[in-house]
């Protein structure tokens, strides 16, 4: 049994759950917990909740099979919100979309770069896992990693000549094909963007403890 740290339960004797995808950064889910709930999240690596509206505990996904593997719990400075960083086994949201967050208000919505970038990575992970007919990504799959790196290597260089005669629009597009094939090559090998960037973020703590 995991020992809790000295969370403020309220009243009710729920706290406040944010829940985020652990390799996209991407916010899935808003729910509530209880003490039991989250000491059975810690000890089963499984999202647990507390379901108002049924007033009991709630294991994610026990029913729909779009379960929660939670990779890390944390708590907020005020001891008061918890967060679950998850592998999402199917989407978060009862409407089948993959985050409860897929609305905005008014027209000034705009997709985040993580946004953009998640989504990205789990349709190139759905494509390489079932690898339906007629897929660009199959195809590059059936043609083998050597054929995908050289694909990266010919966006990059690609990149570089449009910048070089500052045709900034050409710019943009061959950036985009080098991200897309970068990830295909990244899946391949069974990583993530993410982990590239904890290396970034590794990288960037150090230089600011090395600059003090």
């Amino acid at each position: 049994m995991n020992e809790l740290p000295p969370l403020k339960f309220d009243t009710q004797g729920l706290i406040p759950v944010i829940t985020q995808d652990a390799d996209t950064g991407e916010v899935l889910m808003f729910a509530y917990a209880t003490r039991e709930a989250v000491e059975k999240t810690l000890d089963t690596e499984q999202a647990h909740y507390w379901s108002r509206s049924r007033n009991e505990l709630w294991h994610k996904g026990a029913t729909s099979g779009n379960t929660q593997e939670v990779v890390e719990v944390r708590f907020d400075c005020d001891e008061d919100v918890v967060l679950y960083r998850v592998k999402p086994n199917g989407p978060a949201c009862h409407t089948g979309e993959q985050s409860c967050f897929y609305r905005t208000i008014g027209e000034q919505g705009q997709l985040s770069m993580g946004d953009v970038m998640g989504l990205l990575e789990r349709v190139v992970g759905d494509r390489l896992e079932k690898l339906p007919e007629g897929s660009y990504v199959t195809k590059l799959h059936e043609r083998g990693i050597g054929y995908v790196a050289q694909k990266v290597v010919e966006e990059a260089g690609e990149s570089i000549v449009a910048a070089l005669e500052k045709k900034d629009d050409e710019l943009l597009g061959e950036a985009a094909d080098l991200l897309f094939h970068l990830t295909v090559l990244l899946k391949e090998r069974g990583l993530s963007l993410m982990q590239v960037a904890k290396v970034l973020g590794q990288r960037h703590q150090e230089r600011t403890v090395n600059s003090q």
